[in-house]
């Protein structure tokens, strides 16, 4: 029998997708049987009970960011939180714009509101970011830690630069100048993956050259040194593409956590001006 792994999104067999269904369902049925006397707004009974449950789902949502990290914590599990952080955040769409009746203006409420979309949206792409990526990275690494793949890079070199002492002295400075050299230069090449300059494939496509004019014990060591050069390509290659989509998932942070702080901001600008202003 195989036993499926639930995910963020079949957590407690899609319990907090039937739960947001529920809501969002609620929310419309409310929407179309209510009747005022003017045409729907947030101002009526019903748009203060939208907006009710919407800001506290809101500020549940923005909990999601403290109980991930209180690791002790008895509230829940972390990935039930994020199941619920992913589902009540897609039903906010429904239940804050039925809050608005609609109605939209230059005004702080349609800030509060357009920044809750643009938050939503980014956590859609945080969302694919955080399922798809972890594999990726472990497969970009094949098995192996960060850690390990720097120790083999670094023995690589060792082992090189010991075979190389027969070498041309202009192989022998490159070599010393790989091992120092750093896996990218400039956050747009870890955003990329790529290093243009790297070192290593420089000294492999040098010792490409240099092994069609060797011949007997130099072209052997050559040819060892080649081999391990091309091991180490491959590595950082891996180490490469790991830092890739980290970066990725870090710049992905960088522009929700900002955007989360200010729909805070903005909501409590808009509670503020309605309970004390109107």
């Amino acid at each position: 029998m195989t036993i499926k792994q639930s995910t963020v999104l079949t957590y407690g067999g899609f319990r907090y997708l039937k739960l947001s269904l529920l809501v969002s369902v609620a929310a419309i049925a409310a929407y179309a049987w209510h009747s005022p006397a003017l045409k729907p707004n947030g101002g009526t009974w019903l748009g203060y009970t939208l907006g009710t449950i919407g800001a506290l789902i809101i500020l549940l949502l923005l909990f999601f960011g403290i109980r991930k990290r209180r690791y002790k914590s008895n509230a829940g599990t972390v990935r039930s939180w994020l199941s619920a952080h992913i589902y009540l955040g897609t039903s906010l769409i429904i239940i804050a714009t039925l809050h608005t009746g609609f109605e939209f203006g230059w005004n702080v409420h349609t800030l509060a509101y357009a920044l809750m979309l643009a938050v939503i949206s980014s956590g859609f792409w945080g969302m694919y970011y955080y399922i798809r990526y972890p594999t990726l990275m472990g497969e970009a690494l094949r098995g192996e830690t960060f850690e390990q793949h720097l120790l083999a890079v670094a023995a690589i070199d060792n082992d090189s630069r010991a075979l190389a002492m027969n070498l041309s002295d202009q192989l022998n400075k490159a070599l010393l100048e790989s091992a120092n050299s750093p896996l990218f230069n400039g956050f747009w090449q870890r955003f990329s993956g790529k290093n243009p300059k790297c070192r290593t494939a420089a000294i492999v496509n040098q010792l490409a050259e240099s092994g069609k004019k060797l011949t007997g014990e130099q072209a052997r060591i050559n040819e060892a040194v080649y081999t391990r050069q091309l091991q180490k390509l491959s590595r950082l290659n891996r180490m490469r593409e790991h830092v890739r989509l980290k970066t990725s998932l870090d710049l992905w942070l960088i522009f929700h956590v900002p955007l989360s702080i200010a729909l805070l901001a903005a909501l409590t600008a808009h509670i503020v001006s309605v309970f004390f202003y109107w």
